[in-house]
């Protein structure tokens, strides 16, 4: 569950390190995000020299979460820190490449490009 305030990893190397989640995208009153929702976050962190920089608003998915969630068939997914992926505003991650596992959920709600970048897909 992230709610505004969080802080969050980043999983790809779009020069960004940590960012705080500002807004979760969706409903107007949404409080939480979880894995494969879109967020508009603060960049906290970043590598110098790169295209992002800190204090940049960027809009990122949310792939891995510390609480679990439950699968259809009673599977528990959990992570072990909370993790997203910047993207732009078509959905496409502004980093080329993804590190660390992902949940299959991703590819059911059109971040294709983002699965086919990471790997693990659990």
């Amino acid at each position: 569950m992230i709610q505004s305030q969080t802080y969050l990893n980043i999983a790809d190397n779009s020069g960004a390190r940590k960012i705080m989640c500002i807004r979760v995208l969706g409903a107007s009153n949404r409080k939480c995000a979880h894995i494969g929702d879109v967020i508009i976050a603060i960049i906290k962190e970043a590598v110098p020299n790169m295209p992002l920089e800190k204090s940049e608003v960027v809009r990122a998915v949310v792939i891995r979460t510390c609480k679990e969630f439950e699968r259809d068939n009673g599977m528990m997914i959990r992570s072990d820190d909370n993790a997203a992926v910047v993207i732009d505003q078509e959905g496409n991650p502004k980093g080329t490449r993804v590190f660390g596992p992902i949940a299959q959920e991703l590819r059911q709600l059109n971040f294709t490009k983002i699965v086919s970048l990471a790997p693990e897909v659990l």
